[in-house]
């Protein structure tokens, strides 16, 4: 890796990323999609062992993913949003009930219809679960995962493998 002296710090001590070190961090995550080992991409780009390309490459990979589901939120909750301005209208709007094309009069009044009013707090509460949802609001649910003891293996072996690239 760099010499940790060159690095640039803040005042607290903590390593700070410089436009360099993000350009390396990019070009190791680019050689990896060309099917680089991470010993070739840290021999090549001057780290001190596999670990460090295979932290860059993490790092991208983590970031690009982060931002790109940052604006994807973003984007949902703005259409979540303006559902949740249309369903409120239908919800405060008065509603009377109609039949045969006719609006239903009690005594001297039309007779309301609850329906709407119904279906618009059961939209609002679609909306509101979709949002803490997409914000994560929700406590995780528990899933019971079991495989059979040869998928394990083949499992393990897997992750062996990939630990020595």
């Amino acid at each position: 890796m760099d010499d940790p002296q060159a690095r640039p710090h803040d005042g607290k001590g903590r390593f700070t990323r410089t436009l360099t070190t993000a350009e390396r961090e990019a070009e190791a995550a680019r050689l990896r999609s060309l099917g680089w080992t991470y010993q070739r991409i840290a021999d090549h780009l001057g780290w001190a062992n596999k670990g460090d390309a295979h932290h860059a490459v993490s790092k991208v990979l983590r970031d690009t993913v982060q931002e790109a589901g940052d604006e994807l939120r973003a984007l949902e909750l703005t259409r979540l949003d303006r559902l949740e301005i249309a369903a409120n209208e239908v919800l405060e709007r008065e509603h009377v009930t109609v039949s045969n094309g006719r609006i239903v009069v009690l005594g001297e009044s039309p007779l309301p219809d609850d329906a709407p009013v119904l279906a618009a707090i059961d939209r609002l509460l679609k909306i509101q679960e979709r949002r803490a949802r997409l914000l994560g609001l929700d406590a995780p649910t528990k899933q019971n995962i079991s495989i059979s003891p040869e998928r394990a293996a083949a499992l393990e072996q897997l992750v062996e493998e990939l630990g020595e690239q």
